[in-house]
């Protein structure tokens, strides 16, 4: 699984795609995380991307042309093609606080169908809308509520998608939602003392009884 993420600041994605697990499934080639910054794609001087919007109101908007340009360029590394006739279809995903909400369920349904994500970040004021027009985007949203820029969002993707494919996780089992998992979790000690109260485990982990700790588990899903 590869992503191609469209942003104006690759650098945001660092410490996160730096650590843990994303960072291992990286140099697992598990996933690859490739970045196209528009500003390399600007045709003049001081690689400008951003404009005042037509029609007045506050900020900048993000110029079509630099995005397109990074795109193509995306799509130019990705393979189109299998056999004689079959193309392969690469999501574009338009990041948009008011769209589809993106959920665990699309997250497995790209893991199963895709090699190759595009992720367009928003910044400022957003993206002139004609790039929608020279390709097809799936607008998606990550919540009901707007970020500073699309690249908080774009790595929300990532995590949730790259979970999903084989071996970024170790144990398919280590996907919690495929097995009951309470959202409440312990270890030990199996009791703690603060200020004068004890803090137990529930007796039932304590068992080793599996039906009936997966049972206690089921009870408490939300």
């Amino acid at each position: 699984m590869t992503f191609h993420i469209i942003t104006l600041f690759p650098n945001a994605f660092r410490s996160y795609l730096g650590e843990s697990i994303l960072k291992r499934a990286i140099e697992d080639k598990k996933i690859a995380v490739k970045f196209y910054n528009p500003r390399d794609y600007a045709e003049n001087k001081h690689a400008r991307v951003d404009r005042k919007p037509y029609g007045g109101g506050p900020g900048m908007v993000i110029q079509a042309e630099p995005v397109i340009r990074a795109i193509k360029k995306a799509l130019s590394y990705i393979p189109r093609n299998v056999g004689v006739s079959k193309k392969i279809r690469v999501p574009i995903i338009w990041l948009s606080p008011s769209e589809k909400q993106f959920t665990n369920e699309t997250a497995i349904n790209f893991a199963k169908e895709f090699s190759d994500i595009i992720i367009i970040c928003g910044r400022y004021e957003g993206i002139d809308a004609r790039v929608k027009r020279v390709f097809k985007v799936e607008e998606l949203s990550v919540g009901p509520f707007v970020l500073t820029g699309g690249e908080l969002a774009a790595e929300i993707l990532i995590d949730t998608i790259a979970r999903q494919v084989e071996g970024v996780l170790g144990a398919p089992e280590s996907r919690e939602e495929t097995r009951a998992a309470s959202p409440d979790v312990y270890t030990r000690p199996d009791v703690f003392a603060h200020k004068g109260k004890k803090y137990r485990v529930p007796k039932v982990l304590l068992t080793g009884h599996r039906a009936n700790i997966e049972k206690w588990r089921a009870a408490r899903q939300k």
